[in-house]
């Protein structure tokens, strides 16, 4: 930091959840995060000041109080509104966890969750879920009790029926297939843009228009969803940067902080 320039802020904690397929962060931040996907649902709560950011329905603001939310794989962002640092705690859930709940229910037939919500119920409800499943040991009818309700309130009182989704053009769609299919595999933009039948700029332009991101950065994104799956199954953060198409733990590092927020080794230590 250089003399007279404002202190940074971006503290982040991966709490351990004592319930598997649930994850728990808190954090605090003034930086803005690039568009990425998580592979859960997340549902969240503002602690502090506010942020703006990019969702399925747009861009929306959150402030403290407000409940926030994010599908499996909708691409988002975050920023702080004005600069100044705003605190949120996530809650993560795999969805086999989600789909458990709710199949029953049929509730989450066809749905996404708003992105940005003022529910001082659904805000409840997340502060007993996530101190349940941060407790050591945990009560094991007040956890399954507390997802149940936090879970079913968000898709009943906050589910939007899923608009059909365009399909990409014929060039975005071969590129996405191609990405998606070995996100670890070495690629160029040449080879994707061949593939696709288009120029590179083309390509470019098409899919940042059709997807909300480029090529590459969504290929980073992919790569940083495999490298925390690989993770969570016990590999090193060596070896989970290798096998999920990075240079080396370095470069893995710091496209993990920018996209999540929390080093691979916090996150790790944490999931397992």
């Amino acid at each position: 930091m250089t003399a007279g320039s404002a202190a940074r802020v971006h503290r982040m904690k991966q709490h351990r959840s004592a319930v598997a397929g649930v994850e728990a962060r808190t954090l605090a931040s003034d930086r803005s995060f690039p568009r990425h996907a998580h592979d859960q649902l997340g549902i969240g709560l503002m602690l502090s000041g506010a942020h703006r950011s990019w969702s399925v329905v747009g861009h929306v603001e959150a402030c403290a109080g407000d409940a926030i939310m994010v599908n499996p794989g909708e691409l988002h962002d975050g920023m702080p509104l004005d600069g100044a640092p705003r605190a949120w705690r996530m809650l993560y859930f795999d969805p086999a966890i989600v789909a458990g709940l709710a199949a029953p229910e049929s509730a989450a037939d066809g749905e996404i969750v708003r992105p940005a919500v003022r529910d001082p119920l659904l805000a409840t409800r997340f502060r007993r879920v996530f101190d349940a499943v941060t407790e050591a040991p945990p009560d094991p009818i007040r956890v399954e009790e507390g997802l149940l309700l936090l879970v079913m309130h968000a898709l009943r009182r906050h589910g939007l029926r899923r608009r059909p989704a365009s399909e990409p053009s014929p060039p975005v769609r071969r590129a996405l297939l191609r990405l998606e299919a070995d996100p670890a595999a070495p690629v160029s933009l040449s080879e994707l843009a061949r593939l696709a039948g288009v120029s590179r700029f083309q390509l470019v332009r098409g899919f940042a228009r059709e997807v909300g991101t480029t090529p590459y950065a969504y290929l980073v994104q992919r790569r940083v969803r495999l490298a925390a799956r690989l993770l969570a199954r016990g590999r090193s953060i060596a070896e989970a940067a290798i096998d999920a198409g990075f240079a080396d733990q370095s470069h893995l590092t710091r496209a993990f902080v920018r996209q999540l927020g929390v080093t691979p080794g916090r996150y790790a230590a944490a999931i397992r």
